[in-house]
């Protein structure tokens, strides 16, 4: 078994905070996690390679803000500008997505890098970075943190570069609702959208805060990202994320991790 790796300095930027709604996805995870910040909010298996990573809402919180700030300060993004996201079914998705909407960017899984202002992708979509005018990222997903094994001229290396970057975003100022963050298939959706929108997909799931929803879902498309980041965040529920998921595992898993749900 593999835990993620604490970040040097791991505080939560999100806990101290307080404001008056929850109308953003920084909102929502900051609200999520307030009561009980050590909790474990993404638990990651991937069954091709044995791997099993568990975050808590706070170290989840330190990988955001990060991440968040490199997107800002070494890929050049700035707030409102689309980002493609060409990346699986992984724990550092997940970071990604919030750290998009932590910095005020749109997130857009899958969306054209020609027609976006950045573009971050896994190894198996290195190809689509060389068509994306800005910055250009690859995530290597490699375990224990291991930097890219081959890295095209002018891409930056995701896990070279995020361990020194500070431990709160301090770079942008926090997005209101009104603030555009889902490229959702061509439809841009405000902040206060994707809210909406992961409160109703939670209510049509029956996800509460008590839940521990067992997901072998595509995490790299708009309605897996609804489905399997934004309702659970919506209900502070917890997500145990599957990747290769082998079928004889199920059983184990779902009474291992105390699964009340389960998502295909």
């Amino acid at each position: 078994m593999i835990h993620a790796p604490t970040l040097p300095g791991a505080v939560s930027a999100y806990a101290a905070a307080t404001l008056p709604g929850m109308r953003t996805p920084p909102e929502l995870f900051r609200a999520a996690a307030r009561s009980d910040p050590g909790r474990p909010f993404v638990t990651f298996y991937d069954d091709a390679t044995g791997e099993r990573v568990e975050l808590s809402f706070s170290t989840t919180d330190n990988w955001v803000a990060k991440t968040a700030t490199l997107l800002i300060e070494d890929l050049g993004a700035e707030p409102g500008e689309r980002v493609a996201l060409f990346l699986p079914t992984h724990w550092q998705s997940v970071v990604f997505y919030l750290a998009c909407w932590t910095a005020g960017v749109v997130a857009a899984p899958t969306a054209d890098p020609a027609r976006c202002a950045h573009a971050v992708a896994d190894p198996t979509h290195v190809a689509e970075l060389a068509a994306c005018p800005g910055g250009r990222l690859l995530v290597p997903l490699r375990p224990m943190g291991g930097r890219a094994l081959d890295l095209p001229a002018g891409v930056l290396d995701y896990a070279a570069e995020v361990p020194a970057q500070p431990d709160r975003f301090l770079a942008a100022p926090p997005p209101t609702p009104d603030d555009p963050a889902l490229d959702r298939d061509g439809t841009l959706l405000s902040a206060g959208e994707v809210v909406d929108l992961a409160r109703r997909t939670a209510a049509e799931l029956g996800l509460h805060a008590g839940s521990r929803l067992l997901v072998d879902a595509d995490l790299g498309t708009a309605k897996g990202l609804t489905r399997v980041l934004l309702a659970p965040l919506a209900v502070g529920a917890s997500v145990v994320l599957c990747r290769n998921l082998d079928p004889a595992a199920v059983g184990r898993r779902v009474a291992t991790e105390r699964i009340t749900d389960r998502l295909s």
